[in-house]
């Protein structure tokens, strides 16, 4: 069977086996436990635009999570068919941003490309942040000023309570005029991609200081 899971979904899916976890541990009733699985299978399956049998079947294996030693066993089936997100090499994170004189490219070799959404990175040297990230059938890039937080705030892409910062994009509004846009986003990328859970807010972050 051919890979069929994004990232963000195994992460949506890992959530709800968090939940599933929390339920069996706190709840006697078995209605409430059956209930607590239907409403998990459905939300699983939900997020899949259209799936196979087989791969339907392998989904549904979720709702059988009852401990951690299932969600181990179950995560790392599903894991095996989770697209990796494309190879990338040096020259091509270059060309996508051709007016950066020195990109500081990231080590990419031990990176598992099963757990990236986006591939993100900083160079605190520069105070810049590179983001590159799937469009259409083909890989782009965008680039921004980085300023750290001092405190925790909410994520643009994963829309969880971490450690941020703000990006900021200038924008070419005409010949004469420029404007710049910014919103707050993990520091750490690698943190924000086990957490993201839809592609949603990346895509209208990107809309917004792109466009």
């Amino acid at each position: 069977m051919e890979s069929f899971i994004r990232s963000d979904q195994f992460n949506f899916i890992k959530e709800q086996t968090y939940h599933l976890i929390h339920g069996h541990s706190t709840v006697n009733d078995h209605g409430v436990i059956q209930a607590l699985k239907s409403i998990s299978e459905e939300k699983v399956l939900n997020i899949f635009e259209e799936l196979s049998t087989d791969q339907a079947g392998m989904i549904k294996q979720v709702t059988g999570i009852e401990d951690q030693t299932d969600a181990v066993l179950i995560l790392s089936q599903l894991k095996h068919y989770v697209i990796p997100f494309p190879e990338v090499q040096v020259n091509d994170i270059k060309e996508m941003f051709p007016k950066v004189k020195k990109v500081k490219v990231p080590v990419l070799n031990n990176i598992d490309r099963r757990e990236l959404t986006y591939l993100g990175w900083n160079d605190y040297s520069a105070h810049r942040k590179y983001i590159v990230f799937p469009d259409d059938s083909s890989l782009k890039g965008i680039a921004g000023d980085f300023a750290k937080s001092r405190t925790k705030g909410i994520c643009s892409i994963c829309q969880e309570y971490e450690k941020v910062g703000m990006f900021t994009t200038t924008i070419k509004e005409s010949e004469q005029q420029t404007v710049k846009r910014g919103n707050y986003i993990c520091q750490e990328s690698m943190i924000c991609n086990q957490k993201v859970t839809s592609l949603r807010p990346m895509h209208e972050l990107i809309e917004r200081l792109t466009t």
